[in-house]
């Protein structure tokens, strides 16, 4: 039965809003009355879905995080290992929602599910929030009778994803903070500080070194342009994201990270790292390699990363092995190319493909790990000799008028 989404005015005239299923709208508004409410407004799920795509959006587009699709998913995969059909399952993890869109949306694909569609044919009625992974395993565990390992997989792999995500964003919170910092205090020094200091010496008429004279065209310069050189990067930095939407753009940044020392070496990590884990995940749930690695291509950040893999899924369907095939890209690394060709030559790809993510999740850490190591260091010198320029601009002027005095 579909699924229908109320607001209902209870007894005290309070409003209440849910999800019943309901063979019409007419009976889910009988539904609602036996269960003593006053319906206001009654909306299939899948029609408004459906109008939300029309408009080129998507009703669920928000409101769903990584750790909530983790928890349904586990959730779903426990009541199907303990026995439950998958329509029991989606009617109890719909019921358990605190979020009545979540609650709205799993009801929707159960109704799917109960008019005889597939599991994996259902959730395709929200392909922005369960992706061609995450439906191809499901497909291959329906087919394979194992669906709850499958999503117990699924739901490891989104956590995973998840805290690699979080262990990025608190790597970055230090760098971010002191560069932001650094900035805001040379600023303050160039725009406050320093005027006050150095117009002693301009009033006294006395001829100032370089360093000082420099010191204040930088400080004059902050005074006047500040805000319009800050207003200049806000937009420079809009236009860097406009242009790399664009292919060609994006192609020439992506190809361009290959190359800068470090941060290269973290970009190859972050996408072989996750090329890896997808493709392991998707060849132990039974994907077909080919299939694998084209939805396992999909999950790549960098462009250029994406079109050599493409190229790499081209040779595999020619008969090439998938270690040769990735070696031609020159993009992974050694380690991961030897594992794989000796899955292949072992049959135990599966396992060698596990394992090499898991290597390939390990130097990701550490590249990201080195990169913060030289960045800091790097930032923290590089204010120090601003902060010592600004310092000795100040007494130069003072020293020379005292050897004056002196004289």
């Amino acid at each position: 039965m579909p699924a229908f989404e109320y607001k209902a005015l209870d007894n005290k005239g309070k409003q209440k809003k849910g999800v019943v299923e309901a063979d019409t709208a007419k009976h889910a508004r009988s539904q609602l009355r036996e269960l003593k409410l006053m319906p206001l407004e009654i909306t299939a799920v899948a029609e408004k879905e459906a109008k939300h795509k029309a408009k080129g959006g998507a009703l669920f587009k928000r409101g769903i995080s990584v750790a909530e699709l983790a928890l349904i998913t586990r959730q779903i995969s426990t009541l199907v290992a303990a026995g439950l059909p998958i329509e029991e399952a989606l009617k109890a993890v719909g019921q358990q929602c605190e979020k009545d869109r979540l609650a709205s949306m799993v009801m929707a694909v159960r109704s799917r599910v109960v008019e005889g569609y597939t599991f994996a044919d259902s959730l395709a009625e929200f392909s922005h929030i369960f992706d061609d992974l995450y439906r191809a395993m499901v497909a291959s565990g329906e087919k394979s009778g194992y669906l709850d390992v499958v999503l117990n997989r699924l739901a490891d792999y989104t956590e995973r994803r998840q805290q690699l995500k979080n262990k990025m964003m608190q790597a970055m919170i230090y760098p971010v903070v002191l560069t932001v910092v650094a900035i805001g205090v040379i600023s303050i020094l160039l725009a406050a500080v320093v005027p006050q200091v150095v117009g002693q010496f301009q009033h006294m008429g006395q001829t100032l070194p370089w360093t000082t004279e420099l010191l204040i065209a930088s400080s004059d310069f902050i005074r006047s342009y500040g805000l319009l050189v800050l207003g200049g990067i806000i937009g420079l930095f809009v236009l860097a994201k406009r242009l790399l939407r664009i292919d060609k753009y994006r192609m020439k940044y992506d190809t361009w990270l290959l190359y800068i020392p470090v941060v290269s070496k973290v970009s190859k990590s972050l996408n072989t790292a996750r090329f890896a884990r997808t493709l392991s995940i998707l060849t132990a749930s039974a994907v077909p390699l080919l299939e694998a690695m084209r939805i396992a291509t999909d999950v790549l950040i960098n462009v250029r990363v994406k079109q050599a893999v493409e190229e790499a899924t081209a040779r595999v369907r020619e008969g090439t092995g998938l270690g040769t095939a990735l070696g031609n890209t020159k993009l992974f690394p050694p380690m991961m190319l030897y594992m794989i060709a000796s899955g292949e030559k072992s049959g135990e790809l599966e396992n060698m493909l596990e394992r090499a993510a898991d290597t390939q999740d390990r130097e990701f850490e550490s590249n990201v790990n080195i990169a913060l190591g030289v960045f800091e260091p790097v930032l923290v010198v590089s204010m120090a000799v601003i902060v010592l320029f600004i310092v000795l601009a100040i007494l130069q002027p003072i020293l020379e008028l005292n050897n004056m005095v002196s004289q």
